[in-house]
């Protein structure tokens, strides 16, 4: 069941309407059966929690394990993660807000997203997305596309 959820400290949270003045809107905001679908898996998740540890862990030894490949090929490659969800971006310097993931490099990342296409692995298609790591993804898969993302690597331009 599709949805979506934020949070943040209270001082940042009651920024949002009806408290604060910037409104916020999503497809499946306040529909309860999402919201229903969504506190079974928050409820799923603290009674197993070392699944997400787990799912953190992969999450990790992805992007580190695409980082590593990337500067065998001199590639600059960020990458970050929290919890299940990643994100890496053709980049110098880290990526710490919109600004700084304006200065990507999309093209390079049009080319990777290509070639993990013909290797027979999807990432998002576009850099300002964030992947997750789900529970059906297993340590031999997160080194499959480790390997493939090197192989790609090497086929890009420096």
């Amino acid at each position: 069941m599709p949805v979506g959820a934020f949070g943040g400290r209270r001082e940042i949270m009651a920024q949002l309407s009806p408290e604060g003045p910037v409104y916020q809107a999503g497809t499946l905001s306040g529909n309860p059966v999402a919201m229903a679908a969504g506190l079974a898996a928050i409820k799923k998740l603290k009674a197993h929690a070392t699944v997400l540890k787990t799912l953190e862990a992969r999450a990790r030894r992805l992007v580190e394990g695409m980082k590593a490949a990337a500067d065998a090929h001199g590639i600059a490659l960020h990458v970050d993660v929290r919890g299940s969800m990643f994100g890496f971006f053709f980049n110098d310097a880290p990526v710490m807000n919109f600004d700084d993931a304006l200065r990507s490099d999309t093209a390079r990342f049009a080319a990777f997203h290509r070639g993990m296409l013909e290797e027979g692995f999807y990432f998002a298609c576009s850099q300002f997305e964030t992947g997750f790591i789900s529970t059906a993804i297993t340590d031999a898969m997160i080194e499959e596309t480790i390997a493939a993302s090197a192989r790609v690597f090497g086929q890009l331009h420096v």
